[in-house]
């Protein structure tokens, strides 16, 4: 138990960001490049003829309802080499006019992993006057972007993967690779919101938490595996059609397209109704991922019936050769210490995580929120939701949670805290997930139980496939309840 409580000073559930730290007064390193010349790989294995995909790439003529990407990947896994062809179309959904479009390029913050080879518009002419900051990579229009108007536009870029660097003062990173997987996440350019009023939904990474906010977007994408070898097992967002040595994923009206590969997975799934679980998991914890996808089937089950049915036909969990679990759209990976410390018992942080985790389909993915500065619609409510799991199928373990999870940190802080806490991960975690589950546990007692999960119901069915802000959360709660929770407001929320 000590091993596992010393694991969880170090490690929660959704904590790392896919920069890497900045120290304050410095400035993140980066290799970026621009050119509108013919493509020269770096790689003499990558030829011209492996960025043209046998697949025939469909195009979308319709009106744009989301964003839309059209990804063609070429990797070399054992070199962690890909080359890329993207093409987005985007709509000015907002009532401002644009005259300029902001890309998130995560890759770009690191150091010597992101080339582009060239950014053009669709009539081939390339894109000129762009500026980086880092990550945010910003060009301006030809004309003016009016409401309901679109755009096309296309990048062809190269990425190195970066290695691991374990250290005492960084924070494990999901996008890169170890020796078991490379893991490819908040990997390819993309358009953030863009707010009425207000501009691009826009941050600078922090020491820890997410950063990051999506718009709901559909995604294809196409990926081959160079390698010459047959034991490569990609896990992904979305299930693949596979023909002529591609793969093909379609991912409709989600936040992100993430995926994994690894020579090393062992695969198990189950189906709940029309959804089919697909757990990767390394041999050596069989007995662990076992129960992790038993413990997702239980979860999503469950959650399906308090906040409406899980939109997908496919989630995937991946067992994550790193010390954080992490959430994406249709995918979520789970740390391997998780895996090591397990000892059968349902009372075990590889279960509290998992569930969690799969919180995150429905708070994250469906119903997203400003990552960075309100983490707590997110992160709270799914710690929170570790314990309707507990209540409602181990209750037996329940109060090992309240004790070992929550309890033991005495955590205090203002819930509504953003990533950007100075006071370090500890005081940012003990605020946003431990306290804002003790402030929902406290909100459920006032409110009573039927108004609680109504509302919650609620919640997740008027808000799907936006962003919201605390002010739509209690907005929504007050049409539920007249109780009074002015007292619980003041304890436990800075600014309400």
């Amino acid at each position: 138990m000590l091993l596992m409580l010393l694991l969880l000073v170090l490690t929660a559930a959704c904590r790392p960001e896919t920069g890497p730290i900045v120290t304050p007064g410095t400035e993140p390193t980066s290799t970026i490049t621009q050119s509108v010349t013919t493509i020269q790989p770096s790689l003499p294995l990558f030829t011209s003829t492996a960025r043209t995909t046998p697949i025939e790439r469909e195009e979308t003529q319709t009106p744009l309802t989301n964003t839309h990407y059209s990804i063609t990947v070429v990797m070399n896994y054992n070199q962690h080499f890909l080359s890329v062809d993207q093409k987005i179309r985007y709509a000015n959904h907002s009532a401002d006019v644009l005259d300029e479009i902001v890309l998130m390029v995560e890759p770009a913050n690191y150091q010597d992993v992101f080339e582009l080879i060239e950014i053009r518009w669709e009539d081939g002419s390339p894109i000129e006057g762009l500026e980086w900051d880092h990550g945010k990579l910003t060009f301006p229009l030809h004309q003016p972007l009016f409401p309901g108007e679109e755009i096309v536009f296309s990048l062809n870029y190269d990425m190195t993967l970066p290695a691991p660097t374990p250290s005492a003062e960084m924070r494990p990173v999901p996008f890169g690779y170890t020796p078991r997987q490379a893991n490819l996440v908040d990997w390819y350019p993309f358009v953030p919101p863009y707010i009425t009023g207000q501009g691009w939904l826009v941050h600078q990474p922090g020491y820890f938490g997410e950063h990051l906010v999506y718009s709901i977007a559909d995604f294809q994408v196409d990926i081959q595996l160079l390698d010459e070898r047959d034991d490569l097992i990609v896990a992904a967002s979305a299930p693949a059609e596979t023909s002529a040595g591609w793969h093909r994923y379609r991912l409709n009206n989600a936040r992100n397209f993430a995926w994994s590969v690894s020579p090393e997975y062992e695969v198990m799934s189950e189906k709940v109704g029309e959804v089919e679980i697909i757990n990767y998991v390394f041999p050596v914890h069989k007995t662990a991922g076992e129960r992790v996808l038993q413990t997702t089937v239980e979860a999503l089950t469950l959650y399906s019936e308090l906040y409406g049915p899980y939109p997908r036909s496919h989630l995937s969990v991946v067992e994550a050769d790193f010390l954080d679990g992490m959430e994406f759209d249709g995918l979520y990976f789970l740390s391997n210490g998780f895996y090591n410390l397990y000892q059968g018992e349902p009372g075990e942080y590889l279960v509290a995580i998992a569930a969690h985790e799969t919180a995150h389909q429905w708070f994250y993915a469906s119903v997203a929120n400003d990552q960075a500065l309100e983490p707590w619609l997110d992160e709270a409510i799914c710690t929170y939701n570790e314990r309707i799991y507990y209540e409602r199928l181990y209750p037996e373990a329940l109060d090992w949670w309240w004790a070992y999870r929550i309890n033991y940190y005495d955590p205090k802080g203002w819930v509504d805290g953003s990533i950007y806490n100075p006071e370090g991960y500890r005081a940012y975690r003990d605020a946003i997930y431990l306290n804002g589950a003790v402030f929902l546990e406290e909100l459920r007692q006032v409110v009573s139980d039927d108004i609680y999960f109504s509302f919650m119901k609620a919640y997740t069915a008027n808000y799907q496939g936006t962003i919201v802000t605390s002010d739509d959360f209690f907005d929504l709660l007050s049409q539920f309840t007249d109780v009074d929770i002015t007292p619980l407001l003041e304890e436990y929320f800075e600014h309400r």
